[in-house]
């Protein structure tokens, strides 16, 4: 069985967790951008954390339903109808030829449709995920698309009587977020001040921003050497500062390595937060410690646990 693609929104793609241990042969890792999103609605409809779903960014598609789901939508928050009729987030029943449709956006940029069963196109390099730059593991998604669906787990049992609505695990952020930094790995390149430069003022989020990072424009961060240095590993979340002094967040379709230093790294528990931003929106940038760095992920996961482990 499978879905149809009737409208593709704008940025439709499909993700599981990623291509995680391949970097050191030059493979992105690609993935859902808010990976917390990902997980909560796998959870809801019974699905392995890894499983396929599908991330939609901004404005969102229209999905057509071969047979009978469970389905999940998590993360930001949009106006949604089945079958014309509103439907809440959260977990719920379609039926065989049902209709799911995105309406207008009304807080967040990325939201995940899980679906029972799971997204069952050909793994890439063990992977189901679309890096969208490279094209590995496919491209976003096209009107007339019909994608497969895996066999459903007999472990939950479809009911239309189901109905499960949870409060997000990551708050939704408004216009405006505070993500939480740690030190490095090259802060010592950069001024004196430049950590205090990076919490001084809000970063807007441009227009030319996508999954392989977001160009901020705000408070300049100024070198003391030079603004290269030999390429080395880029983590999720780093802030790497080329020779403008703009950094740019490197997100889920980031590249392997980089040669710009980088001054901070966000916090794990905090880049779901950044993932639900869009162009326009201004992140503020806080310093923090490596306990409440881990204190903030721990919490995090128990809040997860208690979903997928009632």
């Amino acid at each position: 069985m499978a879905l149809l693609v009737i409208r593709p929104g704008m940025l439709t793609t499909i993700q599981d967790r990623g291509r995680w241990g391949l970097q050191s042969r030059g493979v992105p890792v690609a993935g859902p951008m808010d990976p917390v999103s990902h997980r909560l609605a796998n959870a809801l409809v019974g699905n392995h954390p890894d499983a396929a779903a599908i991330e939609v960014t901004l404005l969102g598609p229209e999905l057509e339903f071969e047979d009978e789901r469970m389905v999940a939508v998590a993360g930001a928050e949009f106006w949604l109808t089945l079958d014309g009729r509103t439907t809440p987030a959260g977990a719920f029943v379609v039926g065989a030829g049902a209709r799911l449709r995105f309406g207008q956006r009304a807080r967040g940029a990325r939201a995940y449709v899980a679906i029972s069963g799971g997204v069952d196109v050909p793994p890439v390099l063990g992977s189901r995920s679309t890096h969208v730059i490279s094209a590995m593991g496919g491209r976003p998604l096209r009107a007339g698309d019909r994608i497969p669906l895996g066999p459903q787990s007999t472990s939950r049992p479809v009911s239309k009587a189901t109905r499960e609505v949870v409060e997000p695990v990551v708050p939704l952020p408004g216009r405006r977020a505070r993500i939480r930094v740690l030190p490095g790995p090259q802060s010592d390149h950069f001024v004196n001040d430049a950590l205090e430069a990076l919490q001084s003022a809000p970063y807007v989020i441009a227009q030319n921003s996508d999954r392989m990072g977001f160009r901020l424009q705000g408070p300049a961060l100024r070198h003391a050497r030079s603004a290269d240095i030999i390429s080395d590993a880029t983590p999720l979340g780093v802030l790497q500062v080329p020779a403008s002094g703009q950094p740019i967040l490197l997100m889920a379709d980031r590249q392997t390595t980089g040669g710009y230093p980088k001054i901070a790294t966000s916090i794990t528990a905090d880049l779901p937060i950044a993932a639900q931003l869009a162009p326009g929106d201004e992140i503020d940038f806080v310093v923090c410690s490596r306990r409440e760095a881990m204190a903030a992920l721990i919490a995090q996961e128990r809040a997860m646990l208690r979903i997928e482990r009632p």
